[in-house]
C-alpha cells in the first residue's frame, strides 16, 4: 500500500529540495544594493500620505464584496454551461434560481447606494 503513495513523495521532496535550493542560491547569489526608494513605503504609485491604520470607507467593503460574489458567479457559470447538457432540466431551474437570488442582491445593494462613490 505504501509503494502506491512513493511516487506522491518522490514529488514532494523533489519540489521542498528544488525550492530550497533556489532559495538559498537566490540568498547568496543576488544582489544587495540598499536604496532609500526601494525601502519607502508604497501605495498604489505615491508616496504614502496617511497613517495605515485609517479607518476605510464601508463602500470600500462593499464593492469588494461584490465583486468577490460576481467573480464566483461566473466560475459557477462557466462549470454549469459545459455540464448543462447531463443535468438537464433541474439544473437549468436550480441555475435560474441562483441568478434570480443573486440579482435580487444586486439590486438591493444598487438601491442602497453602496455602488455610488462621491
Amino acid at each position: 500500500m505504501l509503494q502506491a503513495y512513493l511516487p506522491v513523495f518522490i514529488f514532494l521532496a523533489v519540489g521542498i529540495g528544488l525550492a530550497v535550493v533556489l532559495l538559498t542560491l537566490g540568498l547568496f547569489v543576488g544582489p544587495r544594493r540598499p536604496d532609500p526608494a526601494k525601502d519607502s513605503p508604497f501605495e498604489c504609485g505615491f508616496a504614502a500620505f496617511e497613517d495605515a491604520r485609517i479607518r476605510f470607507d464601508i463602500r470600500y467593503y462593499l464593492v469588494a464584496i461584490l465583486f468577490i460574489i460576481f467573480d464566483l458567479e461566473i466560475a459557477y457559470l462557466f462549470s454549469w454551461a459545459i455540464v448543462l447538457d447531463k443535468i438537464g432540466m433541474a439544473g437549468l431551474l436550480a441555475m435560474c434560481l441562483f441568478l434570480g437570488i443573486l440579482g435580487i442582491g444586486f439590486v438591493y445593494e444598487w438601491k442602497k447606494g453602496a455602488l455610488e462613490w462621491e
